[in-house]
């Protein structure tokens, strides 16, 4: 069966799992986990993603990652890849380090938020890596730590969580150390894991009295049954307008011709060097509506443009604000 497609939602909140191949263990010594957290940092960094939540498992991972323009996809990549790079070259190893691919689960932030950064800070517990809350307290590889304010990491969004609790930080300390306790006995939360509206009947009920004329599932999300269905109807409406742009013709080549055209500028003038004029402006055009409205990856637009893939995600940026501004849409 074919995998489905990742839906991608700039500003939405995932659900990140990911396993060892074949279970076996990612991390063997504890400075692994901080070599992983150090690519997790710089990773954040880089993309101005948010983290709310993680949890180094000896062979999974759960991280509760917040995206901004830049898709999860690429985060994930930077720190995957480097990682296990790391991990081959440290220990003597070939292969693939990990299972597959990672699992993301696009997640409704406001219902859902607070009881994921509750299981995947309980994950120690629930797995037997320690046995009491006492020890969890004091286990270093979750962000549950930090929220306790024991331990400071300052890209994990731990004043974030701290403010849905209480406006004091002593008092929302206090308050989220019940609501782990609260949880600890629960277990292994397979409705916070396999995505969908399939969940719950209690979804399916609330589907019924909203007026929803079917069960829509969908194990890449997590939420109501109006929030799957807004996602979904999102995703497709993107993915219509790509197919219809592919369809009409459009590609990299068309699109850099016709940008080009548009600024008065050759292809050879792409891979200058300029700031703040016109061929900068036609660079930062063509990695957004590249990138955003075709789908093509940075690799094959930095080909293009002579650039890195980390300068053409800066220019993805700058281009949708002179596609905005400028009211210039070459591909409606």
């Amino acid at each position: 069966m074919p995998r489905s497609k990742r839906i991608e939602i700039p500003g939405a909140v995932y659900h990140v799992i990911v396993r060892g191949i074949e279970g076996r263990e990612i991390f063997r010594h504890d400075f692994d986990r901080e070599e992983f957290l150090r690519r997790l940092e710089r990773g954040i960094k880089e993309t101005a993603c948010r983290c709310f939540a993680w949890a180094l498992m000896p062979n999974h991972i759960h991280l509760l990652i917040s995206t901004a323009e830049n898709p999860l996809s690429e985060l994930m990549r930077k720190i995957l890849t480097g990682y296990a790079i790391y991990f081959n070259r440290k220990y003597n190893r070939s292969g693939y380090l990990f299972q597959n691919r990672y699992k993301s689960i696009l997640c409704q932030e406001d219902t859902y938020l607070l009881e994921l950064v509750r299981y995947i800070h309980l994950n120690p517990l629930i797995g037997g890596v320690v046995k009491t809350l006492e020890e969890l307290d004091k286990y270093w590889w979750t962000g549950h730590a930090v929220l306790l304010g024991k331990r400071e990491r300052a890209w994990q969004q731990a004043e974030e969580i701290w403010s849905r609790f209480a406006e004091r930080k002593e008092d929302a300390i206090n308050e989220y150390k019940r609501f782990i306790a609260s949880g600890s006995t629960m277990g292994k939360r397979n409705d916070l894991v396999g995505g969908g509206l399939r969940r719950s009947e209690a979804g399916w009920k609330s589907a019924g009295e909203t007026g929803l004329s079917h069960r829509r599932s969908d194990e890449r999300i997590l939420g109501d049954p109006q929030f799957v269905e807004r996602v979904l109807k999102a995703a497709d409406e993107k993915l219509e307008k790509r197919e219809r742009l592919i369809r009409a013709g459009w590609d990299l080549e068309k699109l850099v011709n016709r940008v080009c055209s548009q600024f008065s500028v050759s292809r050879d003038d792409l891979r200058r060097k300029g700031r703040k004029n016109k061929i900068s402006n036609a660079k930062s055009l063509i990695a957004y509506l590249g990138c955003k409205e075709l789908g093509v990856n940075k690799t094959e637009i930095a080909k293009v443009l002579g650039a890195t893939k980390q300068a053409v995600g800066r220019a993805v940026e700058i281009g949708e604000t002179i596609s905005r501004t400028s009211g210039i849409n070459l591909l409606s």
